[in-house]
C-alpha cells in the first residue's frame, strides 16, 4: 500500500491529519494483535530481553516528538524528465512527506536497560512485515550515537491516538532527520552490532550512486547508504499550468510552500524567484522553524501577463542550501531530489 496526499492538502495543517499522512510499504500490511506483540532486543547487549507492548507503555517514561517523515523518493517525478528512473521505483511527486506527533518511549531508555557493550556501533531494526523478494522484513540501522538521542523513539501513538496498522502498529521506530526507511514500521527486533545492517533495504536498496552509474552497471557494494536527509523546499501552490483568473489579482500571484531543514538543523530562510532564478525575494515563514519539523512559507509575486518560472530555495542554520539544477542530483534510483523546485505558470 502506497498513498500520498495532494500538495495543497499537506500544506493545510502543520500536523498532518492521519487520513492524509503518506504511506510507503514494501509488503502487505501486517495486522498484529497488541497482546501478542513482542519486541526482542539482542546482539551486543549485556542483557538480551523480550518486551511486551504493555511493558513498553508502562515500564518506561512516555515521550512525544513532533517530527516530519519523508520518503527518500520525494520529488522523484522531476528527475524522470531528465532521464528514465529505475522502473521498480514509485514515481512520487511532492506527496511522500508528512508530519505527526509521535508518542512512545525513547530508544535510548530501552538500550540502557539492555546494557550496550563497548563494541556496539550501530543499532539495527527489523520489521515484522514479509517482503516477497527478500523473504524477510524491511530492516535497516542507524549509528549508535543517533540511537541515543532523546528524540529517537519507539512509537506506539500518532496524533494522540494509537498507531494504525498502515503506520506501523503496534510499534515503529521514529528516527527524526533521517529518510523514512530508517523509521522501520512493525519493528519486532532491535540488534546492537558492530557494522551497519546487511538487510536488503540498507545494503542494497536506499543507496545513493553517482549520476554516471546505471542499473546495468551498478556495483551494489559501492554507493552511499542513505541516512540523514538533505535540506529541501517546494511549492505547493500554484500548480504548474495556466492560472485561472481567481488566482491572480492585477498580476499578483499568491505562492505557498513547504521547507524542511537537513539533519538536526532548522530552516533559517526561504527565497522565491519569479524569473527562473535571476533575482530572489525573501518569503515569509508562517510557522516557527523547529528541529525535525517542516515549516510553511508564503510570498506574493507581481507578474505581468505571460509565462513565468517560479523557483524556490531554502537555507538552514547549518549553512546548507539546495543544488540549483536537477542534473546536479540525478541518480538512477531517483533518491533525495533536493534541487531548486521549479513551477512554470502562465498568467
Amino acid at each position: 500500500m502506497n498513498l500520498g496526499a495532494a500538495a495543497t492538502q499537506l500544506r493545510a495543517a502543520l500536523v498532518t491529519p492521519v487520513p492524509n499522512f503518506f504511506v510507503r510499504s514494501h509488503a502487505p500490511v501486517p495486522v498484529i494483535a497488541a497482546d501478542a506483540y513482542r519486541l526482542h532486543v539482542d546482539g551486543l547487549v549485556d542483557q538480551p530481553c523480550t518486551l511486551t507492548l504493555e511493558e513498553l507503555q508502562q515500564g518506561f517514561p512516555v515521550h512525544t516528538v513532533t517530527a516530519t517523515l519523508q520518503c527518500a523518493g520525494l520529488r522523484r517525478r522531476e528527475l524522470t524528465a531528465l532521464e528514465p528512473i529505475d522502473a521498480a521505483e514509485i514515481v512520487w511527486d511532492t506527496d511522500a512527506i508528512s508530519t505527526a506527533r509521535w508518542t512512545g518511549v525513547r530508544l535510548s531508555d530501552i538500550l540502557r536497560r539492555a546494557g550496550v557493550q563497548p563494541a556496539a556501533a550501530h543499532v539495527g531494526f527489523l520489521g515484522l512485515d514479509q517482503v516477497a523478494k527478500t523473504q524477510d522484513g524491511l530492516g535497516g540501522s542507524i549509528p549508535l550515537a543517533k540511537a541515543l538521542e532523546d528524540d529517537v523513539l519507539l512509537a506506539y501513538g500518532m496524533n494522540d491516538a494509537p498507531l494504525l496498522p498502515i503506520h506501523g502498529s503496534p510499534l515503529r521506530a521514529l528516527v527524526p532527520g533521517y529518510i523514512g526507511a530508517r523509521s522501520v514500521k512493525w519493528v519486532g527486533r532491535i540488534t546492537l552490532q558492530v557494522a551497519p545492517s546487511t538487510n536488503h533495504f540498507q545494503a542494497r536498496a536506499y543507496k545513493l550512486f553517482p549520476s554516471s552509474v546505471r542499473a546495468e552497471t551498478v556495483n551494489w557494494d559501492e554507493g552511499e547508504m542513505l541516512g540523514v536527509l538533505p535540506i529541501n523546499s517546494f511549492i505547493t501552490s500554484p500548480q504548474a499550468g495556466v492560472l485561472p483568473t481567481n488566482e491572480t489579482r492585477r498580476g499578483a500571484v499568491f505562492v505557498q510552500g513547504i521547507a524542511l531543514a537537513g539533519g538536526d538543523a532548522v530552516i533559517e530562510r526561504v527565497e522565491l524567484s519569479n524569473d527562473s532564478g535571476q533575482s530572489w525575494t525573501a518569503a515569509t515563514l508562517t510557522s516557527s522553524p523547529q528541529q525535525w519539523m517542516w515549516c510553511f512559507w508564503e510570498a506574493t509575486c507581481s507578474l505581468s501577463p505571460g509565462s513565468h518560472e517560479l523557483v524556490v530555495r531554502a537555507f538552514d542554520t547549518a549553512g546548507h542550501t539546495q543544488p540549483m539544477h536537477l542534473a546536479d542530483v540525478w541518480n538512477f534510483k531517483g533518491y533525495v531530489n533536493n534541487a531548486y523546485h521549479r513551477v512554470r505558470i502562465s498568467v
